[in-house]
């Protein structure tokens, strides 16, 4: 090997080696509906650092909790079976997850370890297990149009919205049950037998609550005690108290397309986006009134917050950008270019 050779061997290590060092701990995620792809973003300076392909109709991202691995639904209404994986360190695909039967997958989460999604066609919600590679558990809601979804860190807690059925799912573990002989009942060979032992770790109740009708996107108070779903058909906003497992208010708040709803990071404000109008609406979480109405342009749909509340990302998929808001001043401040038909979004934190 001659000098040049060495020397451009140690070059293109030392580039390397000063990429790696100046990779950000901290990235956005986003994907464009059109190109197919996932853009990683230096959230600092708003600069496109990679894209990848993710395959057919991507809606919906999320990260792992190390931040290393992206997970994208692979939706297409019931065309696809498929979840994306995306090793965010080094920036390429990895193979697909085969969710066979599960067909329309859209909502995600990624808790305990697992990523759990949504699968319209299906009715269903399921989990994947990642140290395992495989689906280690499937529940059917028994509504239609399962979309998005929220899993407590808990693991006792599991909400969905069911966009056509016009219902939210409020999903809570039971407790194990252990074999026996009736309750009160004592031991005994003359006694009937008790029921068979639940399923390990206890099994699932589901309750069922009524909504607006296009129930879609929803959000969690930080607190956990309110769900806020917006209905994209009747423009109005119910509220769920998730103690009682009722509608307490529905706001006639005027969000006819109601895309995304998302708390910010402190639970005092409420963002709700609309593919049917230009603005971005912001709430008061607790006197329910509209404080400000962001002009954005011809639609938007998924919401991100910044962790440490400062600023919010939402996705101007009609208008091919991503608005980059100030939580503060509630103004735009940027834009940002991932593609067209930007969509999901996520943030990634790497450990």
């Amino acid at each position: 090997m001659n000098k040049l050779s060495v020397f451009l061997g140690l070059t293109s290590v030392l580039a390397a080696s000063l990429s790696a060092q100046k990779a950000p701990k901290e990235t956005l995620l986003a994907l464009s509906k059109r190109d197919h792809t996932l853009s990683i973003v230096d959230p600092v300076s708003l600069k496109v650092l990679a894209k990848v392909p993710v395959g057919n109709d991507p809606h919906e991202v999320v990260a792992s909790t190390d931040g290393r691995t992206a997970y994208v639904s692979n939706y297409g209404f019931g065309s696809y079976n498929t979840l994306a994986v995306i090793n965010l360190v080094e920036q390429k695909p990895l193979p697909q997850i085969d969710l066979g039967p599960l067909r329309g997958p859209h909502g995600l989460a990624f808790v305990g370890g697992k990523v759990w999604f949504t699968a319209e066609v299906a009715k269903a919600i399921g989990s994947y297990d990642p140290a395992t590679s495989k689906l280690d558990w499937i529940l059917g809601t028994g509504q239609n149009r399962t979309h998005m979804i929220f899993v407590s860190e808990d693991l006792k807690r599991i909400i969905t919205a069911n966009t056509v059925s016009a219902t939210v799912s409020i999903i809570e573990k039971s407790a194990a049950r252990a074999p026996g002989p009736p309750t009160g009942m004592p031991p005994g060979p003359n006694n009937p037998p008790g029921p068979p032992p639940g399923p390990p770790g206890g099994d699932w109740e589901e309750t069922v609550v009524r909504v607006g009708n296009g129930s879609e996107g929803f959000d969690v108070s930080p607190d956990g005690s309110e769900i806020w779903v917006g209905n994209a058909r009747d423009g109005t906003i119910s509220i769920i108290n998730v103690a009682t497992k009722n509608v307490t208010e529905t706001l006639d708040a005027s969000v006819r397309g109601a895309n995304r709803v998302k708390f910010t990071p402190d639970g005092a404000r409420v963002l709700v986006s609309s593919l049917g109008a230009p603005d971005l609406v912001v709430f008061d979480a607790s006197t329910r009134k509209e404080i400000k109405r962001i002009k954005l342009g011809r639609g938007s749909a998924g919401i991100l917050m910044q962790p440490d509340g400062v600023r919010a990302f939402v996705a101007c998929s009609p208008d091919n950008y991503v608005a980059v808001i100030d939580l503060k001043s509630l103004v735009v401040t940027g834009h940002l270019d991932v593609g067209p038909e930007p969509d999901g979004l996520a943030w990634a934190v790497t450990h």
